[in-house]
This record gives structure tokens, sequence and C-alpha cells, in this order.
């Protein structure tokens, strides 16, 4: 039994399709945390997989294309909870909880690729 396109529609499923993918995905979880985001834009970063600026101007690393859907969508939901929280911390751990209750297992493989 060839598992040859199996395993590609597992892999497609999992990986981003492109650039748009991964932007309306954003529009997804902004409705769904009801923030506003008024700029979308990719490009390569250094030191970060993604920023926000407090006027709502998303900034997600090119790289993140590359990368398993659920690391992209810890990203985007990361910087769209800083709309709602500007620090790190336990409101903010709350909104991550209850949006991605697996946020920090997503955080730490994130972490293990070099952005």
């Amino acid at each position: 039994m060839n598992t040859a396109p199996l395993t590609e529609k597992l892999e497609a499923a999992t990986q981003w399709k492109d650039a748009q993918a991964l932007k309306s995905a954003v529009r997804e979880w902004s409705d769904r945390i009801k923030v506003k985001v008024k700029q979308i834009q990719l490009g390569p970063m250094k030191r970060k997989w993604a920023s926000i600026s407090t006027t709502g101007r998303l900034t997600l690393n090119t790289e993140l294309l590359d990368l398993p859907k659920e690391l992209g969508e810890f990203a985007i939901v990361h910087e769209l909870v800083h709309l709602l929280v500007p620090n790190h911390g336990k409101l903010f751990k709350c909104f991550m909880s209850a949006y991605l209750p697996d946020w920090e297992e997503r955080e730490k493989r994130l972490q293990g690729f070099v952005g």
C-alpha cells in the first residue's frame, strides 16, 4: 500500500499553504479574540517570530510559513492577546490559556526553532 499521498496530505494540512493562509488565520483569530488588526505584514525578522504595535500593526516572520500551523497559530494568538494585555503577567497567561489551552507546549516547540 502506497502511503505517500496520505503523508503529503497530512503534511499539507499541518503546513501553511501560503502567506494568504497565514493572514486568514490572523483575521479569524482577531474576530475570535475581538481585537482589531489594522495591518498584517510578513517579513524577515532576526530575533522574533512576530510583533504587534499598540495601533494594531502585526508583523509576522516569514519563517513561520515553513513551520507547523499550530506554531504559527501560537505566534498569532500571542501577539493578538497583547492588544488586550501589554505584558506577560498572570492576566496575559489566563487569556492565552483560554484561547490556546496548550500554548505553553506550543511555545516550547517554537523556541526549538531558530527565528
